[in-house]
């Protein structure tokens, strides 16, 4: 009965507060050493709705492109990374400035990773007091980081003014971030952030650039039917 008590006594002080649930995390397989983790948020009230980042685990450590959404769940990927690999986070990349994004950036650097984010991306996170990179980049870059290499690329704006995304060429995979729409997306989403003129010609340099991509995560939901997502995206895009 204590233990019942407590419980409900921390579900009631929670409910006071305003707090959601942290969620737990979710890490699937891709391909070879590379893996998407889903982490949850709650942008539209109750429902917790998934986030996707991508990982690679090498000899040297792990690489994240994007964090898991918020402090809790980072760690809770770090804590998950030293358990099934004993493995911490070397070097972390985010795709734009939202919490879904750098929201776990104070976690890594504990950890002694390096984090980046495009020089756009840190001025609008620091804009909106969000979680900030130790370092920074001005155009589009080629990272080589223990034998993985991963390229950034600004196509335009799009889901934010500073989104990009990341090519991991050795096994084909394209980070496509919040700028791409799954195929199990119904809405555009948020698009308090977005320049939405500019976005389907962002995607169609984004088609033209990695018509050989294998895989393409996007930043929500399942990422099922690889480049057929681009399409898709525009698909959303024309709806009003």
């Amino acid at each position: 009965m204590k233990s019942f008590a407590f419980i409900f006594c921390l579900f009631i002080s929670t409910m006071a507060m305003g707090q959601q649930p942290v969620q737990k995390i979710e890490i699937k397989h891709l391909t070879k050493n590379y893996y998407v983790c889903t982490s949850y948020g709650y942008p539209d009230g109750d429902e917790p709705y998934p986030a996707n980042n991508l990982f690679v685990v090498t000899d040297k450590g792990v690489i994240l492109v994007d964090t898991p959404w918020g402090d809790e769940q980072t760690q809770q990927l770090v804590d998950s990374l030293k358990q099934r690999f004993n493995k911490k986070v070397i070097f972390c990349i985010a795709t734009h400035f939202h919490d879904d994004c750098v929201g776990g950036f104070n976690i890594l650097k504990k950890q002694g990773a390096k984090t980046y984010t495009s020089k756009q991306t840190y001025a609008l996170a620091k804009k909106e007091n969000n979680e900030l990179p130790q370092y920074t980049f001005t155009r589009d870059t080629t990272f080589n980081i223990a034998g993985v290499t991963l390229k950034t690329y600004f196509p335009g704006a799009g889901h934010t003014q500073d989104n990009i995304v990341v090519w991991l060429p050795q096994q084909q995979v394209l980070f496509g971030g919040c700028l791409v729409k799954s195929l199990a997306a119904t809405t555009k989403g948020f698009t308090g952030d977005a320049d939405l003129k500019q976005w389907p010609l962002s995607i169609k340099n984004v088609a033209f650039k990695y018509k050989n991509a294998r895989y393409l995560i996007p930043g929500h939901l399942g990422w099922q039917g690889g480049t057929k997502q681009l399409a898709y995206t525009l698909q959303i895009l024309s709806k009003d």
